[in-house]
């Protein structure tokens, strides 16, 4: 009687299911990630050393540029207009955060003018954003 002898195995692994896992997941992870959009505005923010990132949601952002024009949305206003925009933008909604990008060399009257029509148009609270070093 002869029995059929031990057959043997491949020692390789097949990685053709490896590499289209990780290419489906590389495709996933690109449609479904959003892109961040750059502000038009030409904004020198100052550096710190802490602080956390802040959120996108339930947000609006207010520009203050070195010469003390002010964006909301990206169109100009007027700071004796600005607390009218924020409210307008809030409404009725009380879970809004005003964030408040100025240039390192704007005029500290304007970011508390700023700061002041947000208090004003009923924002919960206002967000100082900076760089980190």
């Amino acid at each position: 009687m002869q029995f059929e002898g031990r057959r043997r195995s491949s020692r390789m692994l097949d990685m053709t299911p490896l590499i289209d896992a990780v290419f489906l997941l590389l495709v996933f992870f690109m449609l479904t990630s959003h892109f961040v959009k750059e502000e038009r505005i030409a904004v020198d923010l100052p550096q710190t050393n802490g602080g956390d990132p802040l959120l996108e949601e339930r947000q609006i952002t207010v520009v203050l540029a070195r010469d003390g024009g002010l964006w909301v949305a990206n169109e100009q206003v007027a700071l004796e207009q600005l607390s009218a925009r924020l409210q307008s933008l809030i409404g009725e909604r009380r879970d809004i955060t005003v964030q408040l990008r100025g240039d390192q060399a704007a005029a500290l009257g304007a970011a508390v003018a700023v700061l002041e029509a947000a208090h004003k148009a009923g924002a919960v609270s206002v967000d100082i954003v900076t760089e980190g070093r």
